[in-house]
């Protein structure tokens, strides 16, 4: 073989393995070939070329995803067309006559619903792929793409599927500078300074992405808006997102300063009831329409954390998101409005404030609004019970909000799997219409009738090439679309097709590392924040232990404010002998948590203010359970890591010293979250971490003197 030949041959090869590299960026839309031989037959014999029905832009996506995924799992070339033959794989809505021919119901499925089922169609054996809408198609295609990737036969078929909550969104904390606020991946997707002229491959793969499990909505900015994003300028920015999201059933929504009349505007006020303001957002509304004209609506953080909003003017959170809602209602356009308030200046426990703000406003919204609520009544920590607020607005539509971004989680270091804490929040018995009455059903409308339902997610997603930054991240973007699609879903099932689709099918490397998922959270919960404790995070940047903290501007972002360690004991009262903040629950959920005895012990220090030798269930005094927990955790991470070393054969290279890599140092820093706060709390206590634990090897003080001066994400005021 000459030279040039052998140099062009090598030099193929390495092209060829740097393009299939696996870096993570095709996340869970592995279409590689299926290696099981007999599955792979079985499949290549019952199923086609592609017939797509119809013409528009997200049939046109759902047909090339089809062909994409079929060509690459089944190893064969796959077209599209408008002919039917044998087995052939047929795309299109109930309209379609040959698919309303065959006698198929979707009835029941909605807008976004679909239905995969095996009919003959001219005396051709098809599968068919159908809904009553376009959507419901590509959803259809993309969870029959997924059923190939998990090698699943097709005894499930005919399926039919509808999502649970009408909004599925996802809320990017992104600024206009490409910083993304609580961001562990790098830069925000968006190139604002490119678009609208350049359209990146990741717009559209970002798109692929969320259409795949079910996502319909996403906010680009941050909720600590910029003015500018409501200018011309930007908006025709915003139009050329909005032409890649819409084929893959995706509307744009835009978080919205309330100020922005005064900022860009040049009114001299943002109050609602002033009818120049009132006018100006109408107007403001019908510009962004016409550059967008599926345009979702607006976000609003008001009044929050330093944000302007109604209250700047004696007016309230109704009458600011009214003014908005009502600007919007004639093009079918919502408000999301936060429920996430609190003030250093009302002497009441910051868990308590939210609830009193919103609750007295329950009915006084319009129908085209809903009060986005946190998981819990705090701010997005490892453990918390779940809101309050849902049960007591029962003639307001509440949207939950997650936060899937890592802020209180390990940020970008550390193995999460977010679907457990979702679960048991959603699986959460509010009480409020009886037994039964789960926070699940209470965002789903079920429990209130209400008919305008929605989710949110915090995004965790940046420029990093593997979109997430930790590997295992991207777990958490995925289990929330599936459970934004179906709450019912468990976390086991995601996270089995998750990394049966991300890695491999391998059940000894799939059981192993699914339980290594499931327990993850627990696991951090026990090195961070045992037995119900809260917000003892570093200061601002939330990263680490500072559990000492008292110095911040306002006394409720002190962790000090959270634990109220004394000689006495540790823990927040939170009974009816304290600031009796659960009296913002049902009777049956205030039963629960108001006696110290019966008290779960994963609540016990949110709810109580406990003695450090109250005797735990485990027969351990609070003490010596603190240390138990802490130092389990730091062996649970270990078992992580010897569990993970033990698939090295099973995954590829680059990925595998990726996770190994990050559990090393989230070993390293579940010692740290360990020693500092023992050590610290030890000062109260006044009782010596046991014997047969390994001491720590550093003072309280050098843990008390580490500083971090530029860690990601860390940016304005909080969310």
């Amino acid at each position: 073989m000459k030279k040039k030949t052998v140099a062009f041959v090598l030099l193929a090869c390495l092209f060829f393995t740097a393009a299939f590299a696996e870096d993570g960026y095709r996340l869970w839309l592995r279409y590689d070939r299926i290696p099981n031989g007999q599955m792979l037959a079985a499949y290549r014999s019952r199923i086609g070329s592609v017939a797509v029905l119809g013409q528009s832009p997200t049939l046109s996506v759902a047909g090339d995803e089809l062909v994409k995924g079929l060509s690459g799992l089944l190893g064969i070339r796959q077209t599209t067309g408008a002919t039917i033959g044998e087995h052939s794989i047929v795309i299109g809505t109930i309209a379609a006559p040959a698919i309303g021919g065959t006698g198929i119901e979707t009835r029941g499925l909605g807008e976004e619903g679909f239905l995969i089922a095996f009919r003959k169609i001219a005396g051709k054996q098809c599968l068919i792929i159908t809904g009553n809408t376009d959507k419901g198609v590509l959803y259809g295609s993309f969870y029959f793409l997924q059923q190939l990737q998990q090698q699943k036969n097709f005894a499930s078929i005919p399926v039919a599927s509808s999502p649970k909550l009408q909004l599925r969104v996802l809320n990017h904390w992104d600024n206009m500078n490409r910083s993304v606020e609580r961001g562990y991946a790098g830069f925000s997707l968006w190139k604002w300074h490119l678009l609208p002229g350049y359209i990146d491959q990741r717009y559209i793969d970002y798109a692929r992405a969320n259409a795949s499990i079910g996502i319909n909505g996403t906010v680009v900015n941050n909720v600590n808006a910029n003015a500018l994003m409501l200018t011309k300028e930007y908006l025709v920015k915003v139009k050329a997102l909005a032409d890649v999201f819409r084929p893959y059933g995706i509307r744009l929504y835009l978080s919205a300063k309330f100020s922005a009349p005064i900022e860009i505007g040049r009114l001299k006020t943002a109050d609602p009831l002033d009818p120049e303001v009132r006018d100006w957002w109408k107007k403001k509304i019908d510009e962004i329409y016409s550059y967008v004209p599926d345009f979702g609506g607006l976000l609003v953080k008001a009044n929050s954390e330093g944000q302007p909003g109604p209250q700047n003017y004696r007016r309230t959170h109704a009458d600011g998101a009214n003014m908005l809602a009502e600007a919007l209602a004639p093009h079918n356009g919502i408000v999301m409005w936060r429920a996430f308030v609190y003030s250093n200046e009302v002497p009441v426990d910051r868990t308590k404030q939210s609830y009193n703000e919103f609750k007295p406003f329950d009915g006084q919204f319009r129908n085209n609004v809903l009060v986005q609520v946190k998981n819990g009544p705090l701010d997005f920590q490892p453990r918390e019970p779940f809101h309050p607020l849902f049960g007591a607005m029962p003639k307001t539509p509440l949207m939950m909000e997650f936060q899937l971004t890592q802020e209180y989680l390990g940020q970008g270091t550390q193995l999460v799997y977010e679907a457990p804490l979702m679960k048991e929040v959603l699986d959460a018995d509010t009480y409020a219409y009886g037994k039964g009455s789960t926070v699940a059903r209470v965002i789903d409308g079920s429990a209130d009738r209400h008919t305008l339902t929605g989710i949110a997610g915090v995004s965790n997603i940046g420029d990093d090439r593997n979109w997430c930054g930790h590997p295992f991240a991207q777990a958490n973007w995925y289990a929330y679309g599936k459970l934004a699609w179906d709450h019912n879903r468990s976390s086991e099932q995601i996270a089995d097709e998750w990394i049966r689709m991300t890695f491999s099918n391998d059940p000894s490397f799939v059981g192993p590392v699914k339980q290594m998922m499931l327990s993850s959270r627990e696991t951090m919960v026990h090195y961070m924040t045992p037995v119900g404790l809260h917000h003892i995070m570093g200061d601002g940047h939330h990263y680490g232990p500072s559990p000492w903290s008292d110095k911040l501007g306002r006394a409720d972002w002190n962790p000090v404010y959270y634990h109220k360690a004394d000689s006495l004991g540790l823990g927040f009262a939170r009974n009816s002998k304290g600031t009796n903040a659960l009296e913002q629950y049902a009777p049956e959920v205030r039963k629960i948590y108001e006696d110290l005895s019966d008290c779960p012990e994963e609540y016990l220090l949110w709810f109580h203010h406990v003695g450090w030798n109250y005797r735990m269930r485990s027969g351990r005094t609070l003490w010596n359970e603190l240390c138990f927990r802490y130092y389990q955790g730091v062996e649970e991470v270990r078992a992580m890591q010897q569990l993970w070393n033990q698939t090295k054969s099973q995954v590829d290279e680059e990925r595998f010293n990726h996770v190994r890599m990050l559990l090393s140092v989230q070993e390293k820093e579940a010692v740290w979250w360990r020693n500092a706060c023992l050590l610290y709390f030890a000062t109260f206590s006044k009782k010596p971490i046991p014997t047969d634990y390994a001491q720590p090897e550093h003072t309280l003080d050098y843990y008390k003197s580490l500083r971090f001066q530029f860690v990601p994400g860390n940016g304005n005021n909080g969310n």
